[in-house]
């Protein structure tokens, strides 16, 4: 089973880590078992990687599933990336259109679409996004990139309910303490969690990476 097929697994509910900035984070999370790993590639993020030094990620390659992260950013910049071996699919984090997904979707790069959530109507045409996976994160406009804040996570359920075969990634203010609840709750795909295995922005705590990890185990 391909990385991204097993990371999108509805058998399971996997891990990743987001904001990753460091090469030996990135090994040693690998080496713990995480699924995947997020890269942000948007400058004003406080977990920014330039690509000028992330030539490491290459190495990577078939250890641990690389997506990169990208914020109303060129496109043809996130699809360079990919095709130069820098990661295995893009997250669109941003506003981006339409029109771009169905541009990865027509260059066969996957594609997970974040969307902010506060109500049932943020989510009445995310169906329509036809993307490898769609993550649902706290609704914060203008706010790119996470706030550490849950929200209800009853409307992702009940999204889910009503649209089985679309792999949901659910994000937001998930920790060691709560990511066993959000499993059972959700069960999404996956979780995706930044702040929440974090010492500081862009510095992993691996204590509690291996807490998310035994919990979503359990």
């Amino acid at each position: 089973m391909q990385l991204l097929d097993r990371f999108l697994d509805p058998s399971s509910v996997s891990l990743k880590i987001c904001g990753v900035t460091r090469r030996n984070e990135a090994e040693e999370l690998a080496a713990l078992g995480v699924d995947a790993v997020g890269f942000n590639f948007w400058p004003h993020s406080k977990r920014y990687l330039p690509v000028a030094g992330a030539a490491w990620l290459k190495d990577l390659s078939g250890e641990i599933l690389r997506i990169g992260v990208f914020v109303n950013q060129p496109l043809d910049f996130a699809i360079g990336l990919y095709q130069d071996g820098f990661i295995d699919g893009i997250q669109l984090h941003g506003d981006e259109p339409q029109a771009a997904v169905e541009a990865l979707q027509k260059a066969r790069i996957p594609c997970i679409r974040a969307l902010g959530v506060k109500a049932k109507a943020d989510l009445a045409d995310a169906v329509n996004f036809k993307v490898s996976a769609l993550l649902l994160d706290t609704h914060a406009p203008g706010i790119y990139g996470g706030t550490g804040e849950v929200f209800d996570w009853n409307l992702a359920r009940e999204f889910m309910d009503q649209h089985p075969t679309l792999p949901v990634i659910l994000a937001g203010g998930i920790t060691p303490g709560n990511a066993a609840e959000a499993a059972r709750i959700v069960r999404p795909a996956a979780l995706d969690v930044a702040s929440g295995a974090e010492l500081s922005p862009g510095l992993k705590d691996f204590q509690k990476v291996s807490a998310l990890l035994s919990a979503l185990k359990h």
